[in-house]
């Protein structure tokens, strides 16, 4: 049997068998802003023919290049069609099927999930199964390849804290942090109202340690509480949208999570949208007015506009291993990696999904296609 391929987070969440104390409901939709509308991503040859995305003869190009993707087998060079996967950029499969600019935005943006276009000069292989990917969670999913925690984001560290305490993990809670306590050069425990608790390795973000972190950008994010769902969505009651950077002449996409209660997170009938961004200018509003307009009337909303840091060292010498800050994405890859690689500065080895799914073969069952 082929296991069908699932995000870097669901994959981690059924390794670690999290999933026993969590309930996730479908996101119900994905769509795409072009040209001041929204549109349904289409991820199938059947979605690329009807979409609204695209013209006639446009569509037919955007089908053949998804018959492409979906048959596309490193491992067999049939299904290449005299494409090198770990030379040919992606740029170059685009021209390949004459796609033109505004379906390469949704593609890379909304399909394989990309935040720049730097994918576009890059070997095409890695894009090729992020879109993979993305077909194939849909196909697992149904409405959309995105699921949300009921009763919100909140569920996952609760979710971990009780397993942690199963394998005897110890979690202080409303503990305030006086010091990190460093003797040599190595971190050797955290003080707390006159109290340490010794470790030999720490993990932290950067807001416990700003003496070894840099500040590389800012995110705006804003939480807005509707009475009404998106328009020219059917009126589902959860969705994601991307908008592609082209698309409102930015250097970063806009990202629109809305949830309801639906998801158990609002009273009946509000729904609760999540605009996010990376900024760019000296007005963060402004920049997210795009999205914003999507979204009227809004009832209310809360602006936050947050620093991100990331650590200036490896944290070997000291042992203290320090995440980055939440970008402006709403799907956790980019989360996913920063634990990939905190793993690997702490290990000195790679995080083996393949590994760790060959030890966890009783949980893994309902992965398979």
């Amino acid at each position: 049997m082929s296991r069908i391929k699932l995000c870097q987070l669901v994959r981690m969440l059924l390794i670690t068998q999290v999933t026993r104390y969590l309930d996730f409901k479908v996101v119900e939709g994905s769509y795409v802003y072009k040209g001041g509308k929204i549109h349904k991503v289409p991820s199938t040859e059947t979605e690329a023919l009807a979409s609204s995305l695209m013209g006639l003869f446009e569509k037919r190009r955007f089908r053949k290049f998804l018959m492409f993707v979906s048959n596309f087998d490193e491992n067999d060079p049939k299904t290449m069609e005299d494409v090198d996967p770990n030379k040919t950029t992606m740029r170059a499969i685009f021209q390949k099927f004459s796609l033109g600019q505004e379906v390469m935005d949704f593609t890379g943006h909304s399909l394989a999930l990309y935040r720049t276009d730097d994918y576009l000069d890059q070997p095409c292989i890695q894009t090729i199964n992020r879109i993979k990917l993305y077909s194939e969670s849909l196909a697992r999913y149904g409405k959309s390849p995105y699921l949300y925690p009921l009763y919100g984001l909140g569920e996952l560290p609760q979710g971990f804290a009780r397993l942690s305490a199963i394998y005897g993990g110890t979690y202080m809670l409303n503990k305030p942090i006086e010091e990190i306590v460093i003797e040599k050069g190595k971190v050797v425990g955290v003080k707390s109202e006159g109290e340490i608790a010794r470790c030999k390795q720490l993990i932290c973000d950067p807001s416990y340690i700003m003496d070894r972190v840099k500040k590389v950008g800012q995110v705006i994010r804003v939480i807005c509480i509707l009475s009404h769902p998106i328009a020219n969505t059917g009126d589902i009651n959860s969705c994601q949208i991307i908008i592609p950077q082209n698309q409102v002449n930015r250097k970063h996409d806009i990202y629109v999570c809305m949830i309801s209660f639906a998801h158990n997170v609002a009273a009946q009938g509000k729904y609760i949208a999540i605009v996010s961004t990376t900024v760019e200018t000296g007005n963060p509003e402004k920049e997210i007015k795009p999205a914003l307009d999507l979204l009227e009337p809004i009832e209310q909303k809360f602006v936050s506009i947050s620093d991100q840091y990331e650590p200036v060292d490896m944290g070997t010498d000291s042992q203290i291993f320090i995440s980055r800050s939440y970008d402006a994405t709403t799907h956790f890859e980019t989360t996913c990696n920063d634990i990939k690689d905190i793993y690997r500065r702490m290990t000195g080895s790679e995080f083996d999904f393949a590994e760790m799914e060959r030890g966890k073969q009783d949980i893994f069952g309902d992965a398979a296609e």
